[in-house]
């Protein structure tokens, strides 16, 4: 396996538990459906990937893109994997969890564009099927997605069987291609609660899905004071000098400080590395054919019954 850069991967990933991350407060369940239904099935594709120029000297930028190779199943971020140090110092990989949500991940997208620079989005599946025209903003911007299960899950719950777990991760999978009109998302997983139940870790990697969890967490669930969760990011930052970052497009705090944190990123002479995956993750039917239960049919027409089916003969 490779990185573009020119990077071997170690064939075996190692789980490594960090007590801190363990004891992270989950994220809050996954938001109940909107009043208004899903967009109907099949969604038209999404737009093809295209970055408009940089227009801002002074932006933040992308220093440089790595291509992974997920075979295996990878592990990226030392809070619990170590093997795959492939961050220069100074360097940062920009990561979002639980989208797509209205006015929020637009203004994260907002935010990154305007600082001509990129992320990698982690989004819920069932968020995906509430806002399939937001998940194909986040694709057409030109940013990695990857998927955060179906419902946000923590699967390490033991009153989930196996089979029950494997469903959260595919069906997350589909969710998300559906949502982009068939357009299949990167192998990039994140766990919820970055909580790692051995059987699902050895699961993605029969799945050749790389696997997420991060060198500094914002913390930006628990703590929705701006400069609390600024700091955290720094501190973070100054004590090992570079590391993927864990921030949440869902928060609309984390939207609205996110300027904020790419500006300081810039100042304090941090870089940008933008992550690629070799090739796109391949959904499992039975799986597509189950979120299908979970999709209203498709219709064009939402006029009323009254103006479709008129009586001519009594």
């Amino acid at each position: 396996m490779r990185i573009a850069a020119g990077l071997i991967f170690a064939s075996a990933v190692s789980l490594c538990v960090s007590g801190a991350a363990w004891a992270q407060i989950p994220a809050p369940a996954v938001a109940a459906a909107p009043q208004v239904a899903p967009q109907a099935a099949p969604v038209p594709a999404a737009a093809a990937p295209t970055r408009a120029p940089c227009t801002n000297p002074g932006a933040l930028g992308v220093a440089r893109t790595v291509e992974i190779d997920t075979t295996g199943g990878p592990g990226f971020g030392f809070e619990h994997f170590k093997e795959l140090d492939f961050l220069k110092d100074k360097e940062v990989v920009l990561t979002f969890d639980d989208g797509p949500w209205p006015g929020n991940t637009p203004a994260v997208l907002k935010a990154l564009a305007d600082e001509c620079t990129t992320g990698i989005f982690f989004e819920i599946g069932k968020h995906a099927t509430y806002y399939p025209e937001i998940a194909k903003q986040v694709y057409a911007a030109g940013h990695t997605i990857g998927t955060h299960t179906w419902s946000h899950a923590t699967l390490v719950n033991k009153k989930l069987s196996e089979d029950q777990r494997k469903e959260e991760i595919e069906k997350g999978i589909s969710a998300v291609k559906w949502a982009l009109g068939g357009v299949s998302p990167a192998p990039f997983f994140r766990f919820p609660a970055l909580q790692h139940p051995p059987e699902m870790v050895t699961y993605l990697g029969e799945r050749n899905i790389a696997m997420f969890s991060c060198d500094i967490d914002s913390f930006d669930f628990k703590y929705h004071e701006p400069k609390k969760v600024m700091n955290l990011i720094f501190k973070g930052l100054e004590k090992k000098g570079k590391g993927i970052i864990l921030m949440h497009d869902f928060h609309k705090e984390t939207a609205a400080l996110l300027p904020d944190i790419l500006k300081r990123l810039k100042t304090e002479g941090y870089k940008v590395v933008a992550m690629r995956a070799k090739a796109p993750v391949k959904s499992l039917p039975q799986y597509d054919e189950e979120l299908m239960k979970d999709v209203k049919l498709p219709t064009l027409s939402q006029r009323p019954v009254s103006s479709v089916v008129t009586d001519v003969s009594q």
